[in-house]
Protein backbone atom coordinates (compact mmCIF):
# COMPACT_ATOMS: atom_id res chain seq x y z
CA UNK A 1 0.00 0.00 0.00
CA UNK A 2 1.24 3.53 -0.90
CA UNK A 3 1.62 6.14 1.82
CA UNK A 4 -0.28 9.42 1.21
CA UNK A 5 2.81 11.34 0.50
CA UNK A 6 4.15 8.76 -2.14
CA UNK A 7 0.82 8.35 -3.65
CA UNK A 8 0.71 12.39 -4.51
CA UNK A 9 4.16 12.25 -5.57
CA UNK A 10 3.79 9.35 -7.94
CA UNK A 11 0.80 11.24 -9.39
CA UNK A 12 2.63 14.73 -9.69
CA UNK A 13 5.43 13.04 -11.64
CA UNK A 14 2.74 10.89 -13.53
CA UNK A 15 0.62 14.33 -14.35
CA UNK A 16 3.98 15.84 -16.14
CA UNK A 17 4.64 12.95 -17.91
CA UNK A 18 1.15 12.79 -19.35
CA UNK A 19 1.36 16.15 -20.26
CA UNK A 20 4.80 15.97 -21.81
CA UNK A 21 6.16 18.00 -19.43
CA UNK A 22 10.09 17.40 -18.24
CA UNK A 23 10.64 14.65 -15.91
CA UNK A 24 14.27 14.12 -14.72
CA UNK A 25 15.72 10.54 -14.59
CA UNK A 26 15.72 10.08 -10.98
CA UNK A 27 11.88 10.80 -11.44
CA UNK A 28 11.34 8.17 -14.08
CA UNK A 29 13.71 5.43 -11.60
CA UNK A 30 11.41 6.28 -9.02
CA UNK A 31 8.39 6.00 -10.83
CA UNK A 32 10.07 2.53 -12.12
CA UNK A 33 10.54 1.30 -8.39
CA UNK A 34 6.71 1.51 -7.72
CA UNK A 35 5.42 -0.05 -11.18
CA UNK A 36 7.54 -2.59 -11.21
CA UNK A 37 6.00 -3.91 -7.92
CA UNK A 38 2.81 -2.18 -7.46
CA UNK A 39 0.03 -3.20 -10.26
CA UNK A 40 -2.12 0.03 -9.68
CA UNK A 41 1.30 2.38 -10.84
CA UNK A 42 1.83 0.13 -13.06
CA UNK A 43 -1.71 0.90 -14.66
CA UNK A 44 -0.69 4.44 -13.84
CA UNK A 45 1.86 4.99 -15.59
CA UNK A 46 0.67 3.25 -18.78
CA UNK A 47 -1.94 5.43 -18.74
CA UNK A 48 0.35 8.29 -18.78
CA UNK A 49 2.29 7.38 -21.53
CA UNK A 50 -0.84 6.59 -23.87
CA UNK A 51 -1.46 10.39 -23.00
CA UNK A 52 1.11 11.60 -24.30
CA UNK A 53 0.81 9.89 -26.81
CA UNK A 54 -2.63 11.71 -27.24
CA UNK A 55 -1.02 14.18 -28.23
CA UNK A 56 0.15 13.33 -31.74
CA UNK A 57 -2.16 12.26 -34.56
CA UNK A 58 -3.57 9.51 -34.45
CA UNK A 59 -6.06 7.26 -36.86
CA UNK A 60 -8.87 5.15 -36.30
CA UNK A 61 -7.41 2.15 -34.98
CA UNK A 62 -5.41 4.35 -33.07
CA UNK A 63 -8.27 5.62 -31.62
CA UNK A 64 -9.87 2.31 -31.02
CA UNK A 65 -6.75 0.82 -29.18
CA UNK A 66 -6.32 3.90 -27.08
CA UNK A 67 -9.88 3.50 -25.81
CA UNK A 68 -9.71 -0.10 -25.15
CA UNK A 69 -6.30 0.63 -23.32
CA UNK A 70 -4.67 -1.76 -25.32
CA UNK A 71 -1.62 -1.82 -26.90
CA UNK A 72 1.53 -0.68 -26.16
CA UNK A 73 2.14 2.65 -24.09
CA UNK A 74 5.83 2.66 -25.83
CA UNK A 75 5.94 3.60 -29.58
CA UNK A 76 8.98 1.72 -30.28
CA UNK A 77 7.81 -1.65 -28.65
CA UNK A 78 7.27 -3.84 -31.52
CA UNK A 79 8.10 -7.06 -32.02
CA UNK A 80 10.47 -7.75 -34.77
CA UNK A 81 10.44 -11.54 -36.14
CA UNK A 82 13.86 -10.93 -38.08
CA UNK A 83 16.40 -9.08 -35.41
CA UNK A 84 14.96 -10.17 -32.08
CA UNK A 85 14.47 -13.58 -30.23
CA UNK A 86 11.15 -13.46 -29.01
CA UNK A 87 11.49 -15.27 -25.44
CA UNK A 88 14.11 -12.03 -24.75
CA UNK A 89 11.30 -9.44 -26.23
CA UNK A 90 9.28 -10.93 -23.42
CA UNK A 91 12.13 -11.24 -20.92
CA UNK A 92 10.99 -7.43 -20.42
CA UNK A 93 7.67 -7.90 -18.77
CA UNK A 94 7.66 -6.89 -14.94
CA UNK A 95 8.08 -8.89 -12.30
CA UNK A 96 4.32 -8.95 -10.78
CA UNK A 97 3.44 -10.95 -14.52
CA UNK A 98 5.67 -13.72 -14.02
CA UNK A 99 4.19 -17.71 -13.33
CA UNK A 100 3.99 -18.15 -9.18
Amino acid sequence: MLSRDTRLRLQEILARIASDQPVSLSERIYIHKFADRNQTVATWLHRARREQQKMQPRDGIDQLLDGLELGSSEPDDDYCSEDEDLGEWFGGAPSWLGRS
